[in-house]
């Protein structure tokens, strides 16, 4: 069993890695480096479509991620 959730794990965490890769970037231009993002704080706007699913797959996988870790923790104690 805890080789295999440790299969699991090591996979997910490729497949956490390119969804993260695969997001689109959030900065627009340079003046962003500037301006330390603050327009995006203040004129920030949900995301749709493409980057909504990239966002909610992303946050849904290192959740499992997490929990998965914390059964290898509690399964290598006993």
């Amino acid at each position: 069993m805890y080789d295999f959730i440790l299969g699991v794990v090591i996979v997910l965490s490729f497949v956490i890695i390119a969804t993260i890769m695969m997001q689109p970037s959030k900065q627009n231009s340079a003046a962003s480096a500037f301006t330390g993002g603050a327009d995006q704080l203040f004129g920030k706007q949900k995301a749709r479509g493409f980057e909504a699913v990239m966002q909610r797959s992303t946050a849904i996988l290192g959740a499992i991620w997490i929990i998965l870790l914390f059964v290898l923790a509690y399964l290598s104690s006993k």
